[in-house]
């Protein structure tokens, strides 16, 4: 009998996922192992992989498909031999839209003008949907000729010569409306509550990093590979040790002081951003702490974090500097009780036994709960930061 792939339950919380993308289609023959589909958390983008092998006999949801019930049917396998029967059920669309706006198709709007659909539920490449915008090109009327039926390059321009009209030009007031992602939805939805609900308070100050920097030099040039990233998460990791009333969270008629430093490091990724923990990182090598990180980021980009990889950190480092920000505030990760914005390092002027000199300095910025974090806890957590920076012998043992 047919093989049910079912959605998986990728997290304990987890009800609904959204089916973001088949890279099967029906009639497919699939061997065990082989990836299916992309589903869509709140953080990441996980994979369904064929647990036998077989051919695929339906696709029960559509690919962009929001709010799919775990262990709800997805698609059927074939083992050898089967047939699809003629009222098996085709695609379908499961679970009710969210609250509030959801259009199942993007909307190029023109003002003054008429809407012009986009397709938006149409498989096609980024470089195709640019091309249709631009020329004011409904995605529905043109036929796709890549694989799985995926709108191409070469099918919008067939399209254009065969005369297909334009709904509509697009002009420089145009605009197109994008889905709103699990992970984005999330992400408004938590600064949002940590803005309205935290009472955030900011401490600032400069640290010199050219004794680091040589250090790094040193280190690289005997054949490791370390970031300065990786001496930031280090240093604050010990400041946070050092200082454990600021390794905290507000608990409404308690206060959780964490005995471990549980470290969550913001990583851009597409869509969104994700924090992987560097699990009781005061504990742990520059090297170590390196190599940990560089296997989370790389992970977190491609979607393949586990939900505990993410989950649970004290206390957040964003560092903005390998964008060349100078500095910036950071907005708490609820239900945590601060976030340290690094900036890049820049020469600059400063004074040094009455002579001016240039260092290198990086901004650094805490943002703090002060329902459970004081100033004074803020400040020497800060100050303590910095002391490692600039002495960073302590961050090489």
């Amino acid at each position: 009998m047919p093989i049910t792939v079912t959605m998986p339950q990728l997290s304990p919380t987890m009800e609904v996922g959204t089916l973001a993308r088949w890279l099967v289609s029906e009639g497919d023959t699939v061997a065990s192992g082989d990836v299916l589909a992309e589903i869509e958390t709140d953080k990441a983008t996980m994979e369904v992989e064929a647990i036998d092998d077989g051919t695929v006999g339906r696709i029960l949801v559509a690919e962009g498909t929001e709010n799919v019930p775990v262990n709800q049917a997805i698609a059927l396998i074939l083992e050898e031999g089967e047939e699809a029967l003629e009222d098996e059920p085709g695609s379908i669309v499961a679970g009710p839209p969210p609250s509030g706006p959801a259009p199942e198709e993007a909307v190029v709007q023109d003002r003054p003008g008429k809407p012009v659909s986009s397709g938006r539920n149409k498989a096609a490449s980024p470089l195709a949907r640019s091309m249709a915008l631009k020329a004011g090109l409904s995605l529905d009327d043109v036929a796709g000729s890549g694989p799985g039926g995926r709108i191409i390059k070469r099918d919008i321009e067939r399209a254009l010569k065969s005369g297909i009209p334009a709904t509509s030009p697009v002009t420089a007031s145009a605009w197109e409306e994008i889905r709103v992602t699990g992970m984005r939805r999330v992400i408004a939805e938590r600064l949002q509550e940590a803005k309205q609900t935290i009472p955030h308070f900011y401490l600032s100050l400069d640290c010199d990093i050219d004794r680091l920097l040589e250090a790094r030099r040193e280190i690289n040039d005997a054949g490791h590979r370390v970031s300065v990233n990786d001496f930031i998460i280090r240093a604050l990791a010990l400041a946070l040790r050092d200082v454990p009333d600021a390794n905290v969270q507000w608990g409404g008629d308690v206060i959780r002081r964490f005995a471990h430093v549980d470290l969550s490091v913001a990583v851009a990724v597409e869509g969104g951003l994700v924090t992987p923990v560097i699990r009781d990182a005061a504990s742990r090598s520059l090297l170590d702490i390196a190599t940990a990180m560089r296997d989370l980021a790389d992970r977190a980009r491609s979607g393949k974090l586990m939900p505990e990889e993410y989950q649970g950190g004290s206390f957040t480092l964003s560092n903005l500097g390998m964008y060349g920000i100078r500095e910036f505030d950071a907005v708490i990760n609820p239900p945590q009780a601060g976030i340290l914005a690094v900036g890049a390092g820049y020469p600059r002027p400063v004074a040094r036994d009455g002579t001016l000199t240039v260092a290198t300095l990086m901004s650094t910025t805490l943002s703090a709960d002060h329902r459970v974090i004081d100033g004074a806890i803020g400040a020497a957590l800060l100050n303590t930061f910095r002391n490692l920076i600039e002495s960073p012998i302590p961050l090489l043992l």
